[in-house]
């Protein structure tokens, strides 16, 4: 049996080798071990219910880079909650504090390499810490397969749980997938559907085309050509406009 201090209440806490996670017997916080020591293990709590998901997801959706009516025809197949864990590296580089978060759990959800610490919402995971029924998912990546990358000196380590929404949805016959920081509010999706640009660019070349033709009629006759090139800038407003409503 080996034996480390709980970084909590510093009471003895032993652990049988090959043991990443155990639980102080003194304040019942839980604890994570690595080669590189020990670290608290934290949680963030939930801000965002699953109807606040759902409505995040709607309005990232009806966004202008997204597919048109997005936010109104896709449907939501599935939403799972979770704690997906993550490690925080607190270092000294060249006097000044960073901290660093990499993921501890191998996954293909989107967005989970860019997740950001929020300010003043770690709690120590403990047996008083309220998961509200999120599935816990289970870290399957080393610390120590990070250490040797990481800038300046240590100052703290630990495996901290980020709440998330999984979101699947379908739209016109396609299943896809985001995830929504239940923290931040922030939606990331890898891949999901797109306005098509090529009604702009119809309009956009067409619209030059004709000023280009206007421009060499004008150099005959100046007043048929200005008329012609008035008529030619609303034409391209009213089709921009069209295309931006409509498709």
């Amino acid at each position: 049996m080996a034996e480390i201090k709980c970084p909590k209440c510093a009471g003895p806490v032993q652990f049988d080798a090959g043991t990443k996670f155990t639980k102080c017997s003194y304040c019942s916080s839980q604890i994570y071990i690595d080669r590189s020591g020990a670290g608290f293990y934290y949680a963030i709590p939930f801000t965002l219910s699953e109807s606040d998901a759902v409505g995040t997801f709607k309005r990232w959706a009806g966004g202008s880079t997204k597919a048109k009516d997005l936010d109104r025809l896709a449907q939501v197949t599935k939403v799972t909650k979770k704690y997906f864990p993550v490690y925080m590296f607190r270092r000294d580089v060249d006097g000044r504090e960073e901290v660093l978060l990499e993921p501890a759990g191998s996954t293909i959800l989107p967005g989970l390499h860019r997740l950001k610490l929020p300010g003043g919402d770690l709690q120590i995971f403990d047996a008083q810490f309220n998961t509200s029924g999120a599935e816990m998912v289970q870290p399957d990546i080393a610390m120590t397969h990070y250490l040797s990358s990481l800038p300046g000196k240590a100052k703290e380590q630990s495996l901290v749980y980020f709440p998330i929404w999984e979101l699947e949805y379908r739209f016109k016959g396609t299943d896809y997938q985001v995830v929504v920081d239940a923290s931040s509010s922030e939606v990331f999706a890898s891949v999901f559907p797109t306005r098509s640009s090529l009604a702009y660019l119809a309009v956009s070349t067409a619209g030059f085309i004709a000023f280009v033709a206007e421009g060499l009629l004008a150099t005959v006759n100046l007043y048929a050509g200005a008329a012609l090139m008035a008529i030619t800038v609303a034409a391209v407003f009213a089709s921009s406009l069209y295309v931006a409503r409509r498709l």
